[in-house]
């Protein structure tokens, strides 16, 4: 039995106290955090990190940001809880109106709860609510939460190994992950048809007629940060129209100014039925939402569904704070210094282990691959192998970035969106001779 960590707050204790108290499921970057500001972190014994990842995409107004910490510290000091859906309060009502006003389109009534999973089964019962229908089609390689709901919409074995999933009314289409795919061969216009078609072909074979829902992401972010191509999101929402189902987008990770706009979805001229979000919705304080015309909304009734903590108002007032603050500037550096990294990850492709880039803003991947041998969809065998040495060699060097992918073989950059050209060119240049040493 290890000490208490308490008595000897440092790197190893808190490692240690982990794998004695902790359910041995979490997947570590191997920094422990003892204080974080903007894009730095730094561990128990001193060490300082440049964050490339944000928790997840989580933290898109900085660590620690000073407007958002203060709005919530100014919370605490009037009320914690009182539940909002029993006593209304106005940090609750002012967020819900404000998301009115920055969600696409007829967006206009929102439920709270607390976490990005929650949102998505939220919203899977409010569209079987409305459209009286059940069935649900995901995509492939997808990811929507781990709860056994939202856990059967996620299109990856490796998350639901073990686990049976309750929803049986699921099935998935193939995403559109033009690199694997053979799309790079077709024009991306005929990509987006050819991905739509297999959207109809999948909703023609493997269910019966009785579509509640199509839910994508705007850009797979655990599946690889993959982009559907221009026309593909209004193409499968005139599809699941057509069926009489709801378009359901997951912003969870995508939203939030991540991708260079508000919501990812704005990039695609297209207004979703139900939008979900979390993550970067409080920078980093627990609350997620699913937002809907009030039409859709009003098809839940009193006890169809609830949530004890969710729109706390503490979190609510941070969210409030939060979203001050990515139209205070943080949303269009974003879309500056990710239009910079665009540029500057395709220069990668001249290197041989490097498959594919891609991404949207501050949302973007780098995929790895073994040069020599074909592997699926006629393109490079992915080399999972080389992206953990390539992850751990920029930890190495100071600088803490994500890995993953379906394949697990993608570098994954989200950094806060407060971050500068310096340190994207910093990240950068360590990644390029990371993966030159590496591939060695």
């Amino acid at each position: 039995m290890n000490q208490r960590v308490s008595e000897s707050p440092d790197n190893e204790s808190i490692l240690a106290a982990y794998d004695d108290y902790v359910m041995p499921i979490w997947k570590s970057l191997h920094v422990p955090v003892a204080r974080a500001e903007n894009c730095t972190l730094e561990d128990f014994d001193g060490n300082e990190y440049l964050d490339a990842f944000s928790g997840i995409s989580v933290a898109n107004v900085g660590h620690n940001n000073p407007a958002v910490a203060q709005a919530a510290s100014d919370q605490l000091e009037t009320f914690v809880h009182g539940c909002s859906y029993v006593h209304p309060n106005e940090p609750v009502a002012t967020l819900a109106e404000r998301l009115a006003e920055i969600t696409p389109g007829d967006l206009e009534q929102s439920f709270f709860c607390n976490s990005g999973t929650e949102a998505v089964e939220g919203a899977i019962k409010l569209a079987r609510k409305y459209t009286g229908s059940k069935e649900v089609v995901a995509l492939e390689m997808a990811f929507h939460g781990r709860t056994l709901g939202s856990l059967a919409l996620t299109g990856n074995h490796a998350y639901k190994h073990g686990m049976a999933p309750t929803i049986n009314d699921v099935t998935h289409a193939p995403a559109p992950y033009r690199y694997r795919l053979g799309g790079e061969s077709e024009s991306e216009a005929a990509f987006a048809d050819t991905a739509a078609e297999e959207l109809e072909r999948v909703i023609g074979t493997h269910t019966s007629g009785d579509l509640a829902a199509v839910v994508v992401e705007p850009v797979m972010g655990e599946g690889g940060i993959i982009v559907p191509p221009a026309d593909y999101l209004s193409q499968i929402q005139e599809i699941a129209h057509d069926h009489g189902g709801l378009l359901v987008l997951d912003e969870v990770q995508s939203g939030y100014g991540r991708t260079g706009e508000f919501w990812a979805s704005d990039h695609f001229d297209v207004t979703p039925d139900i939008l979900t979000q979390a993550k970067g919705i409080a920078n980093g304080l627990p609350l997620g939402a699913f937002t809907a015309p009030a039409e859709i909304a009003a098809a839940f009734e009193a006890g169809d569904h609830l949530s004890t903590f969710g729109g706390n108002p503490v979190t609510c007032a941070a969210a409030l704070a939060t979203i001050d603050e990515l139209e205070d500037g943080i949303v269009a550096n974003a879309r500056e210094q990710g239009a910079w990294l665009t540029d500057a990850l395709a220069d990668l492709e001249s290197l041989d282990a490097v498959g594919d880039t891609r991404g949207l803003g501050l949302m973007q991947g780098v995929e790895l691959v073994d040069p020599d041998a074909d592997g699926p969809g006629n393109a490079p065998t992915p080399d999972a192998d080389l992206a953990r040495r390539v992850g751990n060699r920029m930890r190495e060097e100071g600088i803490v970035i994500g890995v993953g992918g379906y394949y697990k073989n993608v570098i994954r950059f989200q950094p806060p969106l407060t971050i500068t050209r310096e340190q994207l060119d910093r990240i950068v240049t360590t990644l390029r001779a990371a993966i030159t040493s590496e591939q060695d």
